[in-house]
């Protein structure tokens, strides 16, 4: 993948003492024999989901001139395999994804990938497909309309690419297998979220709110996965929404949970990404986040600072800081078995028991609708402003909303106040039957729901659950945004005030306690040991097709007088440290080679043996921009922000592309910039 006379794989310009402090950190635990230690076997695996860095609509805002113009961090899928020692068949595989969401159709190709590779080993009973939520990544992954509209249809380079990264991360993760332990801490973090629902917050009963003082969720709780005592990977759960960076922003990111993922892999752990060995893996995933934002002045982009990217690092940072600080804690063994229940619930239609509504009265979720509240946007991400966030707020549909429900008191019960904009139920744009998983490993239990929560309506189903299972309720983590994507999910007292939260709640007021039904259903089976009812079947989901309004890249030609790969703008002669170094290439298409597990760009700095690239289109120093230039001919430019760790010396700037010819073939390409100082 590299060029020129490349040494092996590259070393990293920052880490030396960050390294040493979490090695020290990570040391051994107070001593054990090794069968009492290594309860299980252990494997990790990293995989490359980042789809079309160009001319492709992104996933989150729902904006439509908002479509990828390249890349600042590649997006990635890390997952952990967890088998019992004893009985390696009784195992889980867990997945965070740097992703706006998990559609059915994309878990769907993933279990039929791994069905070819396993048999049996891994479906959809125990593997956990888990989304960040970024707001900066490529969409069109989706095979209902609602989810395609902004993107112009389907997007399959985006959608394999998507699907073969997450596969891949399952599959390295099987093969790393090896015995191990795990240990647990939970801890609180303060600074990296705040309440943009507020007002929907305080019509909760005062015992919820009392739970949760500031309005915000500070749980923060990390799994430590071991080998030998020492610390090769962590899963870390805490709720804020991956949206620091804005919808001005064009360029593919993790966003902060991405960045912190990054810091400690990359930074602090010296991982090589375009490496065999997966080396440490850092997961931060997504618990009950659907009010919670890390725009801390509630506008879009803001925090710390002013600049959404600075903004994106320090609340990433904060998240590893917390992270890093309960892996040094993390003395607490996770001893068990490896569980797990699936089951399939029509949320269009679904009757709640009187011991869940909460008014003594049996009530009925309904077809998904969207309210005029959803289209108000959130408090930190508005969107037009003839739409308004509250019930009462939009007379025109209020008017309308209020003859539809005297027409049917049956509606009314089911999704009153909500001013209805858009029947999405009844058009097919959404699915209605929805995947519930319930995951145990050892003293842990995941709750994966396929929707975003809030913070009391998490508080509920982890309660929930946890009287089921006669467990604590602390011993339950929300693994929001798993297995597939149907908006958000409030408490019905939440749902009256119609703000963003509750207009996206599709399936009425009492969409919250249908799934706390649900959730007591199957973790009564796993208490019992029996087996949960399957559930209707998810073919019963209508969906839109793999229609896509958007054609391919058709062909690229260089300027006249131009050939691929060569520099327009070349490098000035000399840059000191924090200096940003920049090239301009003549370059054509990136969505004609996706360079999965590779990257567009090389920072790489000469040695006395040759070059040896010091980073790539994933490291937080990098940005590589691409733009169109005419019809066919395009440029691509790259910038690489110099380290204050930058070892003094000698660089070049290398990039990797691909041209279409007009027959359809591709060819690859390659251009180098002249060298530059560093000093």
């Amino acid at each position: 993948m590299e060029s020129g006379n490349t040494l092996g794989r590259r070393p990293v310009l920052r880490g030396g003492l960050a390294a040493a402090l979490t090695a020290a950190a990570a040391g051994p635990v107070a001593a054990a024999t090794e069968s009492e230690r290594e309860r299980y076997l252990l494997g990790r695996g990293i995989g490359d989901v980042t789809g079309q860095p160009a001319e492709n609509g992104m996933m989150g805002y729902a904006r439509l001139e908002q479509r990828t113009t390249g890349i600042h961090q590649r997006q990635r899928a890390r997952a952990f395999v967890v088998a019992e020692r004893t009985a390696p068949e009784r195992r889980v595989a867990v997945v965070t994804v740097d992703v706006g969401m998990i559609f059915g159709a994309v878990r769907r190709a993933v279990l039929e990938r791994l069905t070819r590779e396993y048999g049996t080993r891994y479906g959809e009973h125990n593997v956990l497909l888990t989304a960040t939520h970024t707001h900066a990544g490529p969409g069109g992954f989706s095979c209902h309309a609602l989810y395609n509209v902004t993107t112009l249809g389907f997007q399959p380079g985006t959608f394999d690419a998507l699907v073969a990264g997450i596969t891949e991360s399952i599959e390295r993760a099987d093969a790393d297998l090896a015995p191990g332990e795990l240990h647990i801490a939970r801890g609180e973090l303060t600074g990296a979220s705040v309440n943009r629902s507020r007002a929907a917050f305080e019509r909760n009963p005062a015992a919820d709110r009392e739970h949760f003082p500031e309005a915000t969720d500070p749980a923060t709780v990390l799994l430590r996965f071991e080998r030998d005592g020492r610390a090769v990977g962590a899963i870390n759960w805490f709720a804020t929404h991956a949206t620091s960076l804005s919808p001005d922003n064009t360029l593919i990111s993790g966003d902060n949970k991405g960045y912190a993922a990054y810091r400690w892999e990359r930074e602090a752990e010296g991982v090589d990404y375009r490496a065999d060995d997966p080396g440490f893996v850092a997961a931060f995933a997504q618990s009950n986040a659907a009010d919670m934002s890390p725009n801390l002045e509630l506008r879009p982009g803001t925090g710390p600072t002013d600049d959404e990217f600075t903004n994106t690092r320090i609340i990433g940072d904060r998240q590893y800081d917390a992270a890093a600080r309960l892996l040094r804690e993390a003395t607490t063994a996770v001893d068990g078995g490896i569980d797990h229940r699936m089951s399939y619930v029509d949320m269009s239609d679904t009757t709640v028991g009187p011991e869940f509504t909460g008014d003594g009265e049996r009530h009925r979720t309904c077809a998904a609708a969207l309210g005029a509240s959803f289209a108000a946007g959130a408090e930190d991400g508005p969107g037009p402003s003839f739409f308004e966030e509250g019930a009462g707020n939009n007379p025109f549909l209020g008017t309308i909303s209020r003859a539809l429900y005297r027409a049917s008191p049956r509606l009314r019960n089911r999704q009153a106040p909500k001013e209805i904009l858009l029947p999405v139920g009844s058009m097919g744009w959404v699915p209605r039957i929805l995947p519930i998983q319930l995951v145990r490993i050892g003293t842990l239990y995941l709750v994966g729901i396929p929707q975003e929560v809030s913070i009391v309506g998490g508080l509920r189903l982890r309660r929930t659950v946890a009287a089921e299972l006669g467990v604590e309720s602390t011993d339950v983590v929300i693994a929001g945004y798993a297995n597939d994507y149907a908006g958000y999910l409030t408490t019905p007292e939440e749902y009256d005030q119609q703000a963003y939260e509750g207009g996206h709640t599709m399936f009425g007021r009492w969409s919250l306690p249908a799934y706390q039904q649900e959730f007591a259903r199957i973790a009564a089976d796993m208490a019992a040991g029996r087996e949960s009812e399957p559930g209707p079947s998810p073919a019963g989901n209508p969906e839109g097709g793999r229609v896509r309004l958007q054609p391919g890249v058709v062909f690229d030609s260089p300027p006249v007088g131009r050939e691929f790969g060569e520099v327009l703008e070349q490098p000035e002669g000399h840059y000191r440290r924090d200096g940003t170094a920049r090239v301009v290439f003549v370059s054509a298409h990136p969505n004609n080679d996706l360079h999965r597990d590779g990257s567009y760009l090389l920072v790489q700095r000469r040695s006395a043996d040759g070059w040896v690239t010091v980073a790539d289109d994933g490291d937080w120093s990098t940005r590589f921009h691409w733009a169109r230039r005419g019809v066919a001919a395009s440029t691509a430019t790259v910038t690489w922000t110099i380290p204050p760790e930058a070892v003094a010396g000698e660089y070049r700037i290398v990039h990797h592309g691909a041209a279409k010819a007009v027959t359809g073939a591709i060819t690859a390409f390659t251009g180098t910039s002249r060298t530059f100082r560093v000093g």
